[in-house]
């Protein structure tokens, strides 16, 4: 077998299944089987051109449950043949600020599988050994959901959600999802905030306590209602949207915290008085840092409504037709999994 089939995003717009060279382990590297791929919101926005970051073409794909099937020299005897992983799929360049300070999770010259490198949607990929999670529990589908879910659950982090606090999380896909499971695995009272029933449903799956569709109730009344007139004390950004980054200095309450993780694609306004009368904290929030061993454990737990998130898997040859079909209307999709198993 000297070449396999990936789907690469060619160009804005347009995504190809091109065959590419079979990998091969080098040193310190782990050949895997790649079973579940998942597209993401970055995958989302590189095929609408929105991503400032995405480079093309590339193969794309970073969440990631896969197989070891071959190791290389100088990998430890501790991942053998067969284990079950998942990927940390950022690149960190060790020099920069944010690596020095120890938060290769903000490294000025990060490189993620399927944005400014090749991804993971392909069957085989080779991969450094410090980059593998392993867990013996979960499923291949359920790996790889780990690396989305990290992303909510290092927002919580930022926002040193605690136990007690009320927390409204703005955006219900999957990566606002794992902010609500994050959240609510701290301990929190959590507000689960959309636009979709159906987002709505799956975040109480995961522990929310309450949601708000915007569409349907006005949403400072409806947060006033359940914080008693205060407002949330943690207000977590998931969309990406200049109405929904104003919406959460605008509704978080005095002394509050907001966390951004969302990329909003045009610039934003702010009243600066709002967040200077109320001296509130506003936080960004990338990538994750240590936290793939937290969400394993949790998915292990069996808290959370995998099934329920998955909206569609689909092949690899129809792959691209799903990003396209996503990208028209993407209000009722959670999770779309690409299925590389013959």
């Amino acid at each position: 077998m000297n070449t396999i089939n990936a789907l690469v995003l060619v160009e804005p717009g347009k995504t190809e299944v091109r065959a590419i060279d079979m990998p091969r382990p080098g040193n310190g590297d782990v050949l895997l089987q790649v079973s579940r791929v998942g597209f993401c919101g970055g995958d989302l926005n590189g095929f609408r051109g929105l991503f400032e970051l995405q480079e093309y073409p590339n193969v794309l794909g970073h969440e990631v449950g896969a197989t070891i099937v071959e190791t290389g020299p100088d990998v430890p005897e501790a991942f053998r043949p067969g284990m079950r992983v998942t990927v940390n799929p950022y690149q960190n360049c060790g020099v920069c600020l944010s690596c020095r300070k120890g938060r290769p999770n903000a490294c000025q010259d990060n490189k993620t599988m399927g944005v400014r490198r090749p991804g993971a949607m392909t069957r085989y990929i080779a991969v450094p050994w410090e980059k593998l999670h392993t867990s013996d529990k979960l499923s291949l589908r359920e790996l790889a959901l780990v690396e989305p879910l990290t992303v909510g659950f290092h927002a919580a982090a930022r926002g040193r959600v605690a136990a007690g606090e009320k927390v409204a999380v703005i955006g219900c896909g999957i990566v606002g999802m794992g902010a609500v499971a994050s959240s609510v695995n701290r301990g929190a009272e959590v507000i689960a905030i959309d636009i979709d029933d159906t987002k709505m449903d799956i975040a109480r799956k995961a522990g929310a306590a309450h949601a708000i569709n915007t569409t349907k109730t006005d949403l400072r009344e409806a947060l006033m209602q359940i914080t008693n007139g205060d407002g949330p004390d943690v207000v977590i950004e998931a969309v990406g949207n200049a109405a929904t980054y104003r919406a959460a200095v605008d509704e978080v309450a005095y002394t509050g915290r907001v966390v951004y993780i969302g990329y909003a694609k045009q610039p934003v306004a702010y009243q600066t008085g709002t967040f200077v009368r109320k001296e509130v904290e506003i936080l960004g929030s990338r990538n994750c840092l240590g936290d793939f061993p937290d969400v394993i454990s949790y998915l292990e737990s069996g808290r959370f409504p995998v099934d329920a998130v998955i909206s569609r898997t689909v092949k690899l040859d129809e792959a691209g037709a799903a990003l396209a079909e996503w990208s028209a209307n993407p209000g009722p999709i959670t999770k779309i999994m690409v299925d590389l198993d013959d």
